[in-house]
């Protein structure tokens, strides 16, 4: 029998305040999905402004870090033409993200879930993620 960590929605909550307060702090609205450790989407929030087809990216996001258990930019890394992972991006239906902004959440070395954000650049993106880990693990 296995004995499986995984985030719960009060754990999804305090991941998206930290996130959204970064968002705000930065004045970029965001979409920021939570998953549990499997990539099922567990929590899910559009600030008001955040873009619409940023809705599905950060979902996917948090799949991706999650349930492969690596950031999305170190896939955008490993998927350029010449890499290891070229052509990844087209795994699972399109729904491996290779763009940054998704974070495995890594508890006593356990990926207990993920979380993806999306409607800023890139590293804009991954810093809200960075953010709402931080508050999250604050609270440990």
């Amino acid at each position: 029998m296995l004995m499986v960590k995984r985030l719960d929605l009060a754990d999804a909550g305090v991941l998206l305040a930290g996130a959204r307060a970064k968002a705000a702090e930065i004045g970029v609205p965001m979409c920021i999905a939570i998953t549990d450790e499997g990539g099922n989407l567990v929590a899910f929030e559009r600030m008001d402004g955040g873009k619409v087809t940023s809705i599905t990216i950060a979902i996917d996001k948090a799949f991706t870090a999650a349930g492969a258990k690596k950031a999305t930019h170190e896939y955008g890394e490993l998927s350029q033409p010449g890499k290891p992972a070229y052509g990844i991006a087209a795994a699972i239906g399109g729904r491996l993200m290779v763009v940054g902004g998704g974070l495995p959440v890594v508890v006593e070395g356990d990926v207990v879930g993920g979380i993806g954000v999306s409607s800023g650049t890139p590293m804009q993106d991954r810093e809200v993620a960075e953010a709402g880990i931080a508050a999250f693990l604050a609270g440990l």
